[in-house]
């Protein structure tokens, strides 16, 4: 048995039209309709042998081939031929598409989106035999579900996504998707904030406090860096990635917010409510000299996050540096950077490392390789050079980092290695305004070292350095 696809099936339908004008024997037999064993099927027999065609029998066969051929265009059948001798039967099937309901319908273009996307050609060891049956899973549980049936198609989604691994890919509700789009976009017409930085824990799948904002509402309500955010307003966060989380926690200054954190610490859930007030962006990089307890002086450079202003702030305090006279080593303090914008990590470490250094690649499902190197023009490349990290720092301030680490050109020094998020994700848009993240790629370092999940370790341990302490406390044994 031989299972044709439909460009096939056009090819022979033509030749067979073309090859009976010339006058080969062929006898077309009627359709059966239906053959007892076989629903749903119609079965075509045909037979050659070396008689000339009458002229009604070519034309019959000719219409036949055109009807094929027609079908192959817009029909959902799968097409089987077996052969015998001279006995041929061509047995056409409704494929199972066209017994799908809207809701299996959606959730296979969700499936096709993911297996066309996702970074891992392997889909979490499951392959493809794996993934395909957590389609049909899938299909399963919608099976006998309508068009007001949402929240089951949602849980059927969020279940077979589940089956990756990957607490980045996942299903995005109406309501979630156009939150994130506002919020991406500038949308959102709300000026108030409770003062957090977030970032999306892949071991715990929660968004995380990052930092706050010293003077924010979240800090003075006594919200730590570590603890996570379970409730906004009775609506559960589960699955909702850091910008939606972030989207959520905004509005209108003087409004109030229920929120429902659990302690990074103790692990016990507690609510705060919380009034939304206008929020100082994160402070720009600064800079500033201290004397160590060896008597070198040092410029620190202190990098809260990454953002498209941060290259020229870098460069901005170096310069402020130099002017102060000499300096015998440069500190960059990113404890608690949680990144940012990604290209602000490459351009950064390209300040720093001579040309062509390796700073970071990407590699999708494929294993193409895009690589970013270092230019070299005006860099940095003498001076020694510190990273004070802690087990906040992440993605585009990991880039940084890992840069300069396995370039050999700075040593990292901390009490813990780093967050590690070493993914890329893309957002769109599904056919019925809900909407689907997909990581797409994955970091590896100059030294080929994924640091998803594991971080980076640092090179050096301080014997004192909380998230509290200086840069000077943390490099005092160190430099």
């Amino acid at each position: 048995m031989i299972m044709l696809s439909k460009a096939t099936l056009r090819c022979a339908s033509i030749i067979l039209a073309v090859t009976l004008l010339v006058g080969c024997s062929f006898n077309v037999a009627s359709f059966v309709l239906p053959p007892p064993a076989a629903t749903n099927n119609h079965i075509l027999n045909t037979s050659c042998d070396d008689d000339r065609l009458s002229l009604q029998q070519r034309i019959n066969t000719l219409i036949t081939a055109a009807v094929l051929f027609t079908a192959t265009l817009t029909s959902p059948f799968t097409v089987h031929v077996s052969a015998n001798n001279h006995q041929h039967a061509i047995s056409i099937e409704k494929s199972q598409a066209y017994a799908l309901n809207e809701n299996q319908l959606f959730i296979s273009d969700v499936w096709f989106k993911v297996t066309t996307q996702f970074f891992d050609p392997s889909f979490n060891g499951l392959g493809e035999a794996g993934w395909r049956a957590k389609e049909k899973e899938a299909f399963a549980a919608v099976e006998d579900t309508g068009p007001d049936d949402d929240a089951v198609v949602a849980e059927a989604i969020k279940t077979m996504l589940s089956a990756l691994g990957d607490p980045y890919t996942r299903f995005l509700p109406k309501e979630k998707y156009e939150v994130l789009t506002a919020y991406a976009t500038g949308g959102s017409a709300s000026n108030g904030g409770i003062g957090v930085q977030l970032l999306e824990d892949p071991r715990s799948k929660n968004v995380v406090v990052m930092t706050t904002t010293s003077d924010g509402p979240a800090a003075l309500a006594g919200v730590h860096a570590g603890d996570q955010i379970i409730k906004i307003d009775g609506e559960y966060m589960e699955g909702s990635n850091a910008e939606v989380v972030a989207a959520k926690c905004k509005g209108e200054q003087g409004q109030k917010v229920d929120i429902v954190f659990r302690d990074g610490v103790t692990g016990k859930e507690y609510l705060k409510t919380l009034t939304r007030a206008k929020v100082k962006v994160a402070n720009p990089v600064q800079s500033t000299l201290f004397t160590s307890a060896a008597g070198k002086r040092i410029g620190l450079l202190t990098v809260p996050s990454f953002s498209t202003n941060t290259v020229k702030e870098i460069i901005d305090g170096l310069r402020s540096l130099s002017n102060d006279g000499t300096i015998d080593a440069i500190a960059i303090d990113i404890r608690g950077n949680v990144g940012g914008y990604m290209p602000a990590g490459v351009e950064a470490a390209n300040l720093f490392l001579p040309a062509r250094a390796h700073i970071i690649a990407e590699v999708d499902k494929s294993g193409a390789i895009k690589g970013y190197d270092a230019d070299g023009i005006g860099a940095e490349t003498s001076i020694p050079l510190y990273l004070l990290v802690d087990g906040r720092t992440a993605s585009a301030a990991e880039i940084f980092a890992a840069a300069l680490q396995d370039n050999q050109r700075g040593i990292v020094v901390g009490s813990s290695k780093t967050f590690g998020k070493g993914r890329i994700q893309n957002v769109q848009a599904l056919e019925n305004g809900s909407g689907l993240a997909i990581t797409r790629a994955r970091y590896i370092t100059p030294k080929g070292r994924d640091l998803h999940g594991v971080g980076i370790i640092p090179n050096k341990e301080p014997s004192q350095c909380n998230s509290s302490d200086s840069a000077k406390t943390c490099l005092g044994d160190i430099v």
